[in-house]
């Protein structure tokens, strides 16, 4: 028996006043939050499976955007419902067959496009949430115009092409993530090793659970607070050293 893909508690979250605003993108919707500055840099912030509108989701892109990044979250799932908590979990791998994370090529030009000619952007990254870390995986693989990306427990699919990554890339696992095997990360390390020609990180923080980075502080346990914040450190840190 399969635990189920993705599920973490997104329980009760406390709201969230956003500073940034909803923007139409071509077809799609987007949350965008500029720093009050001008800057040609440039963050793509994929959502998990709660979609572009979780408030996790978007203080992640705030606080991206406040280290001095135009920051946007399109909405991926192109206005079809995201998954809900109160859903059944014996459908999602239908939802999943219509959500598929690999299959984001699309809006992501769309989006480049938009803060390469809209905002002036010249140098572009990418962090992705679970759902959004696996589309991450995928995007650092094929698209060139993504100077770094930071893949936030997104589970692991072992098959020899998904390791020779283009550019810069951070994956971000919980040691205590049911969806993602301390096997299946090792496994990645060394086929990291063998076959990564560019800069690359995994790191595993201890006791964390699927679904830690992202987080509100006042959504956080005292004991995974120390944990999540190292977490978003090191998320910014590899962002401003590659991008």
């Amino acid at each position: 028996q399969m635990a189920d893909p993705f599920l973490y508690n997104s329980g009760e979250r406390s709201p969230y006043g956003c500073l940034g605003h909803e923007e139409q993108i071509e077809y799609l919707k987007a949350y965008v939050c500029r720093p009050s500055f001008f800057t040609d840099k440039a963050v793509v912030v994929v959502h998990d499976v709660f979609g572009w509108r979780f408030p996790d989701i978007r203080y992640i892109v705030d606080l991206i955007a406040s280290h001095g990044y135009i920051t946007i979250c399109p909405d991926f799932f192109k206005g079809t419902e995201p998954w809900k908590s109160t859903d059944h979990w014996s459908d999602f791998a239908d939802w999943m067959k219509d959500h598929d994370p690999m299959k984001v090529d699309k809006e992501a030009d769309v989006v480049l496009k938009y803060l390469k000619e809209q905002c002036g952007a010249k140098k572009i990254g990418i962090a992705g949430f679970s759902w959004g870390g696996m589309a991450v995986h995928h995007l650092m693989l094929k698209n060139p115009q993504l100077t770094a990306g930071v893949s936030l427990y997104g589970i692991v699919r072992d098959s020899e092409e998904r390791y020779n990554l283009l550019n810069p890339t951070f994956f971000i696992f919980g040691e205590k993530d049911h969806t993602i095997s301390l096997d299946q990360i090792f496994l990645l390390e060394d086929k990291l090793k063998q076959y990564c020609k560019v800069p690359y990180k995994i790191k595993v923080y201890p006791g964390q659970v699927h679904g830690f980075a992202q987080l509100k502080p006042e959504d956080m346990k005292p004991a995974d607070k120390p944990y999540i914040e190292e977490a978003r450190k090191d998320m910014i840190e590899w962002i401003k050293m590659f991008v």
